[in-house]
């Protein structure tokens, strides 16, 4: 009995990460061949060109998704989490100490900065891509190809707020019929030309690249359109777990996307005009307006897909210290992983109609994907090398070897990319250098105010010592928020200067985030009894997990530190930062950073305290 759950759950995780974490490679057979012969780097429509590309395709989707990040990246877990921010955590415990840390933070968090670039594009040339099947059932309705996808990808970023559990409940049977149609559709055509077979063999892509270098370097910009998304395979991983996505990809996905992409090659060696849109014309014209909206539902999914990791990145980047806090809605009382960031969405939704409008087609938004995909594949190697030596303790010599077959693909796919700049690719890398500016920029800003807070603090122990009879001592229980677990919050030195009085209880609260994603109940809480009715109280939380004051407070309990909220009052300090001239950061950097604090979430909200229960004590501090 309990073998057969075990089976109906993971038969579950199957269908769920189909729906979920193959969203977008799922969708890349609408646009990459069709780019890669018909792009703005054409290729002629011969036998040995077909031959040529489809072995390239095979063999990058090979080695990028299925070697690299199948089989070796997704063993590089933090804690069973994945993606960009938490492998960064995770070598940024590995690397303590070491000259290298800095360098592998600042390349981590341009990882992160990247993916926001990424996730502006994918919603846009996937649903662009499908609704163009719209001209492929009559010219006529070209005309509507824009607009409707605006509205369907506004009535996406709409519903965000509503949660996407249901929606998620139909993600993983859409995936499934997709992901059969593909592989249905490509065989039939298989089955009509078996000569495009011989593609496999890597030879033909040996020689279509020493055929013709130049060419065969223009194509891989578009060759990797193939493999866009294969990244989320790591990333969603502390979703789903690693061996149903493995299964999935080997069993379902790598088999289907590959029969689709030989199946539009068998296509265009029958008949080269397909060219137009390879991927439509694999079917006949009464079952292209089902398709058309089939396909536009699994790029609705995609870009859910997308939008999803854009909200999770945004919440482990505040927890980490790398962004301001902000408003962050679970949208379901179940799923703690389901969550609604109202700022992200907005951003993410102007970006999106913006680029739609904008570039008017997938062919020329594909001229700009690619740039942040390869730059987050590229840095990942890196990353992931040093988790090879120093967590995995693997042989330095066959990690110099094996790095470095990587690093050359993923710079030969990047540097192809990067010609893309002039038709539309400076898009991607002004998001990625403007999130990259800002996540630094409050990095560095918070360390300058604690540096400014600590030289500000007073030792725990002359505030004691100066507890004589003049200072009144009120009932109930004080928490004082503090970044710093040393010293004397200025909020409570306010409250002592000015108001002569302290509770009869105080609690000194600190709440850090740790570099796993999440932390054991046993683990939260540290609680040191200082004298004289004063505690210091530390709270640890993962970079994936949601503050929670009370709760925390409440947890107090077992330490025999009973907390009546009733009876409690939480003192909070809200720091101005007043730009400076004072070594730091540039004096355009410090606005900035004054600015984002300013409109951060306040700390009430963001920690869940009571707001009828707290007292704010503004300072100022020049950093």
């Amino acid at each position: 009995m309990a073998e057969q759950k075990q089976q109906q759950k993971l038969a579950g995780l199957l269908v769920s990460a189909l729906g979920v974490v193959y969203g977008d490679i799922g969708t890349s057979p609408l646009y990459a061949l069709r780019e890669t012969f018909a792009g703005h780097h054409p290729i002629a429509v011969t036998a040995d060109s077909v031959f040529g590309v489809l072995s390239l395709v095979f063999w990058t989707v090979m080695l990028l998704v299925t070697v690299k990040y199948v089989t070796i990246i997704m063993r590089a877990d933090n804690h069973g989490e994945g993606g960009s921010l938490a492998l960064l955590a995770l070598v940024t415990d590995l690397t303590r100490g070491y000259r290298v840390s800095v360098p592998l933070t600042l390349l981590g968090i341009f990882a992160a900065a990247l993916f926001y670039g990424d996730s502006m594009i994918t919603p846009a040339i996937s649903v662009l891509s499908a609704v163009e099947g719209l001209e492929v059932i009559t010219p006529e309705l070209g005309p509507y190809i824009v607009p409707v996808t605006a509205v369907v990808l506004s009535a996406l970023f709409l519903v965000q707020r509503k949660g996407t559990g249901m929606v998620g409940l139909v993600f993983g049977p859409v995936m499934l019929v997709w992901f059969a149609t593909l592989a249905v559709s490509g065989l039939n055509a298989i089955v009509a030309t078996p000569d495009v077979l011989a593609a496999l063999d890597p030879r033909w892509a040996v020689a279509f690249i020493a055929g013709d270098p130049l060419l065969a370097f223009f194509a891989l910009g578009a060759v990797v359109l193939a493999v866009t998304g294969g990244e989320a395979l790591y990333t969603d991983m502390g979703h789903f777990g690693r061996l149903p996505i493995r299964l999935t990809w080997f069993c379902f996905v790598l088999p289907a996307l590959m029969l689709n992409y030989f199946g539009q090659g068998a296509l265009l060696l029958q008949n080269p005009t397909a060219v137009e849109n390879p991927f439509y014309r694999l079917f006949p014209a009464w079952l292209v307006p089902g398709m058309v909206v089939l396909a536009t539902l699994a790029t609705v999914i995609a870009s859910q897909a997308v939008i999803s990791g854009a909200f999770s990145v945004a919440r482990q980047a505040v927890q980490l210290g790398l962004l301001p806090r902000m408003v962050i809605v679970h949208t379901s009382g179940d799923e703690a992983g389901q969550i609604y960031v109202p700022f992200t969405n907005w951003t993410l939704f102007l970006s999106v109609i913006a680029l739609v409008v904008g570039f008017q087609s997938s062919s020329n938004l594909a001229a700009a994907y690619g740039i942040a995909v390869t730059g987050t594949m590229m840095i990942d190697t890196i990353l992931v090398a040093f988790v090879m030596v120093l967590a995995w303790h693997w042989p330095r010599a066959l990690v110099i070897a094996l790095v470095g077959v990587l690093l050359v693909v993923d710079f030969a796919f990047f540097s192809a990319n990067f010609l893309k700049i002039t038709h539309g690719g400076w898009f991607s890398l002004f998001i990625a250098f403007l999130s990259f500016t800002v996540l630094t920029t409050w990095k560095r800003g918070r360390e300058l105010v604690r540096k400014q807070l600590n030289r500000q603090s007073v030792p725990l122990d002359s505030v004691l010592r100066s507890l004589g009879p003049d200072i009144s001592r009120a009932r109930g229980t004080a928490v004082f928020l503090t970044a710093s677990p040393d010293g004397v919050p200025p909020a409570l030195l306010h409250n002592v200067k000015h108001n002569q009085t302290v509770h009869e209880r105080v609690l000194l609260a600190t709440i850090k985030t740790a570099d796993t994603p999440y932390v054991a109940p046993a683990e939260r809480l540290a609680l040191a009894d200082l004298g004289s009715g004063f505690y210091r109280l530390t709270v640890r939380y993962g970079f994936m997990e949601t503050p929670d004051v009370p709760a925390a407070l409440a947890a107090c309990k077992a330490f025999g530190l009973d907390i009546d909220l009733m009876r409690t009052s939480f003192f909070l300090s809200r720091e101005t930062i007043v730009p400076s001239l004072y070594p730091g950061m540039q004096l355009w950097r410090e606005r900035l950073f004054a600015f984002m604090a300013l409109n951060a979430t306040r700390a009430t909200v963001f920690f869940k305290i009571p707001t009828e229960r707290v007292v704010e004590l503004g300072t100022q501090l020049e950093i």
